[in-house]
């Protein structure tokens, strides 16, 4: 449409505007979601000696063998075996010089001091090699790695305390408008209870972990003028309501008096035409529309987005996947849409109600049915792409 950009447009020119918040060091233990700023290199060797793969027993040359000792996860045996001798050895346990195989305990028959075979195993059977998983200098982990359960144990393992990571983003959120009630069980006959501010932030929590919360404000540039200076060390000011151009759609005017750029405006989609991403140094500001649908539906398509991008994730767009539709769906206008659909993994159809401010059926989707512009009609079982969420 004239004037206005394409989805894949507006979440390009977006991604663009992604400050660099650098690195900071963290815990590794509190490193769970984070994205590595820098390759992670091994301070030490795992295994770092060679270890049995299993309980049984440790054995020189051929047998039967003399029993002399025992190794235990832990404890060594502490001296070398000969041809003919045998150490008792657990699981993890250190093999002792000289020890050439383990003799797993299901074959082994043991009497008056002495270990026979039932099946004696090849050389090097059930030993783990020192170093066969890493080795001091390895790098085990790459730069934009996120960190998972089994990360955070690799990185433990390889000798480190603490990793760098990309510095997690501070978010403001500012939702603003005369209707909207703090209180939500105050609410005049005239007003509708603050929601926006609350979703948003939990669909953020995530990602960012706490946000500071701005809102409600009122349509009022003096109080959007505060409101905006306590936004000022955010990395990143995302507000709902306002974006328009209405009389009482005040954010444009209160973003460029306190000195932010508008970097674009409207995009071709439905719900979330009136998007609005500005910026001010590098702080960016995405200004979300004020329907509750349509605001969730942005921060779904570019909040999350420019979120994942700041804390580092490789791929920030969200994925689309595709299934088979559970009923007709009519062809699209010039603006493409975005369905709120239910769907039971296989199938998918439309919620109850696509209006912008239809919490109740926002709340039943739990997919988006993803409709392009001049689209034709669709028939059931026809494939369709949508965005699980």
């Amino acid at each position: 449409m004239s004037g206005m950009l394409t989805l894949e447009e507006a979440q390009e020119r977006l991604l663009a505007l992604v400050p660099d918040l650098g690195a900071e060091e963290v815990d590794v233990e509190a490193s769970l979601g984070r994205f590595l700023a820098h390759d992670l290199i091994a301070n030490r060797t795992q295994p770092p000696s060679d270890l049995s793969a299993m309980d049984g027993y440790a054995i020189a040359g051929n047998g039967p063998w003399s029993l002399i000792g025992e190794s235990r996860a832990g404890a060594a045996f502490g001296a070398a075996l000969t041809s003919g001798q045998a150490i008792r050895i657990s699981t993890g346990a250190h093999m002792p010089d000289g020890g050439e195989s383990v003799l797993i305990q299901e074959n082994a028959v043991v009497s008056n001091g002495t270990v026979s075979a039932q099946d004696t195993p090849e050389l090097g059977r059930h030993v783990r090699k020192q170093g066969f998983d890493f080795a001091v200098g390895d790098t085990v982990l790459g730069a934009g790695t996120q960190m998972g359960p089994a990360q955070i144990a690799l990185a433990l393992s390889s000798g480190h305390k603490c990793v760098q990571t990309k510095r997690i983003p501070k978010v403001a959120i500012l939702d603003s408008g005369d209707e909207l009630a703090r209180d939500p069980t105050q609410c005049g006959p005239d007003q509708i209870p603050a929601s926006n501010g609350a979703m948003i932030a939990a669909m953020a929590g995530p990602l960012v972990g706490e946000v500071v919360r701005l809102g409600p404000v009122g349509d009022d540039l003096t109080a959007l003028a505060a409101a905006l200076q306590r936004s000022e060390d955010a990395d990143i000011l995302i507000t709902s309501g306002g974006a328009s151009v209405g009389d009482h759609d005040l954010i444009q005017q209160a973003l460029r008096e306190w000195g932010a750029q508008l970097a674009f405006w409207k995009v071709a989609i439905k719900p979330g035409k009136p998007l609005m991403v500005a910026t001010k140094g590098s702080q960016v500001i995405l200004g979300l529309p004020g329907n509750p649908v349509s605001s969730f539906v942005t921060a779904f398509l570019f909040a999350l987005p420019l979120l994942r991008a700041a804390i580092g994730h490789p791929a920030p767009l969200p994925k689309v996947s595709h299934l088979q539709a559970r009923e007709a769906l009519p062809a699209i206008g010039a603006r493409r849409e975005f369905v709120r659909g239910i769907s039971d993994g296989s199938g998918v159809g439309r919620a109850a109600s696509q209006d912008s401010s239809a919490l109740l059926a926002l709340a039943s989707a739990n997919c988006l049915i993803d409709r392009p512009a001049g689209s034709g009609a669709v028939s059931i079982g026809d494939d369709v792409p949508v965005y699980i969420l």
